[in-house]
This record gives C-alpha cells, structure tokens and sequence, in this order.
C-alpha cells in the first residue's frame, strides 16, 4: 500500500498536483492542497487529514525562521502543527538548511560565485541558503526589508542581518503571517515597481519563487533563477522573460517541482519518524537529490 503525503497550503488552490512516486522501494502518493489564503480552512484540512496520511507539509507559511542558529515559530503556524495530534506536520526548513546549502556547492562548477551578484529577497526564510552563497564568496543583496516590510533598505552585509533579525524576528513571527507573505490569490499578483530594479543589478535570483515572481520585470534576459516549486506554467513564464538558466533544488516530478515542505513531508513518511540534519544529509545521498537545471533559452532553440 502506497504511503501518503499531503502539503496543506495557504497558496491558490489552482496549483494543486498529485503525483505517485518509488523511492527505496516505497510508492508514495504525493499531493498538494491549497485553501487559497483561507487560515481556517487550513486548519480543518490538518484535522481532517490527521491519522490519516503519513506525513503532512505546510505550504505557503513557514512554521520557523532562522537567524544564525536561533530559531523563531511563527505564532500562527504553530497553530497548524498543533492541529495534527497523530500525523508529523513539517514546514520544509529541514531540507532548506540542508540540500540549499549542498546545492550552491554543487553549483559552482557551473556559476562562479565570486563574481556573482545575488538577490535573496527573504534571507529569513532560507538562512541556510543565505549562508552558502556568503561562504561561496557571492555578492548579495538580502531583500528582507525591501520585499517583506517595503522599506527601500538594501542589505549586503550576513552579519548586519543577523543581527537584526535577532532583534525583530521575535516580534515579527507574532504577527499575522499574510502581512510578511503573499497567500491566497496574492501569490498570483505581480507587482511591478521600484523593487524590480533590485532584479537588473543581479546575475542571479534566488529563493521563494513567490517572492521573486511577484516583483520581476519584464526583462530578464540572461539571468539565472534558483528556486524550489515551480509549474510548467512557471517555466514557461520564465522562457518569456528571457531567463537563461532555472534551478530547482528540488525533483521535477510530474512537469512540477515540489515545494520543500513536500520533499521533506515525503523524506519524514519514509522514515516513519521525524528527522534530524544528519538524517536528511543521509536520505539526500541516498536518494540523489540535486539541483535541477533547465537552459530555458536552449529548449527555445
């Protein structure tokens, strides 16, 4: 009998998958479930499904963020794990800390990271992948004042940022969540402003790919895209734009690639437990996990 993975997500309900996989000679029934924003029909959902799959992820909401070696919960998504009493709920930062970090050293046979500028939008969301791309010697640009808070204070200093986020995150992760993150159909929404220029100084963009969708321009001829969930409507959007490369660090699966909170949702129902750093720098070797990479312009041709 196939094991069951379900990512309940506060995104739109119109990108919801289903995909059936064998892994370690398990199959594994994969699928995602937005409530389009709706906090309370999220909750029902984890209620619902508790007891009654293996694993559940949080999509669309983070349960933790991360400042070098502190962790803060986010008060609302506490709510969410709480709601599940039999089934493990997870938020996807476990593999964020993991296979992002091993991913930006993978990538440096094909990106020369010291002479690479980097936009991260939300450094706090992927602090692991944050300090990958400081210790591989990029340039970057932490937006988490530009894109969560809307204030035009561009950061390039790790340091500088940890030490901030030391001191707000505290008070930020009690706020409602939808005032720090697109949910809903407000993933759906661009919003072309004075942010997109942040995405023309940089070579590379990186991170939450709501987050980076919501504020790109129209041209990015050239430029590479790391990133984790996208749709073949996704990459099709990014082929328009004139990107060069995108980056998945997660498996295309079903002309999609899962979220993290899936991949570490499925990693957790396979080991019927949940799971520790080393389990999951374990499981990515056995199971290959790698960046995936499409030369968008080259498909073109």
């Amino acid at each position: 009998m196939a094991k069951r993975v379900v990512s309940v997500s506060l995104g739109a309900s119109r990108r919801d998958s289903v995909a059936e996989v064998e892994l370690l000679g398990e199959r594994v029934v994969l699928e995602r479930r937005g409530t389009d924003g709706d906090f309370q029909a999220a909750l029902c959902l984890i209620r619902e499904l508790d007891g009654q799959v293996d694993a559940i992820g949080l999509g669309g909401i983070d349960l933790y963020l991360w400042a070098g070696g502190r962790r803060y919960t986010i008060r609302q998504a506490r709510r969410l794990k709480e709601a599940a009493k039999k089934t493990p709920v997870v938020d996807g930062s476990g593999l964020k800390h993991t296979l992002e970090r091993r991913a930006v050293a993978e990538l440096s046979a094909r990106i020369d990271w010291k002479n690479t500028k980097v936009l991260l939008p939300s450094a706090v969301d992927r602090f692991g992948l944050a300090e990958a791309l400081h210790q591989a010697g990029a340039r970057v640009l932490y937006g988490d004042f530009i894109f969560a808070l809307g204030l035009p204070i561009p950061l390039y200093s790790l340091a500088f940022l940890q030490k901030l986020a030391w001191l707000l995150l505290p008070l930020l992760t009690q706020l409602p969540f939808a005032l720090l993150y697109p949910t809903g159909e407000k993933q759906e929404r661009r919003v072309v402003d004075w942010r997109s220029r942040y995405y023309r100084w940089a070579d590379v963009v990186a991170g939450d790919w709501h987050y980076l969708k919501r504020h790109m321009p129209d041209e990015m001829a050239g430029k590479v895209v790391l990133t984790n969930t996208t749709t073949l409507e996704d990459v099709a959007f990014l082929r328009e734009r004139g990107v060069r490369w995108l980056i998945t660090t997660t498996p295309r699966l079903g002309g999609r690639s899962f979220g993290t909170n899936v991949m570490e949702a499925l990693l957790v129902a396979l080991a019927g437990r949940e799971l520790g750093e080393a389990d999951y720098l374990r499981y990515i070797d056995l199971l290959g996990l790698g960046p995936q990479v499409l030369d968008l312009q080259e498909e073109r041709a």
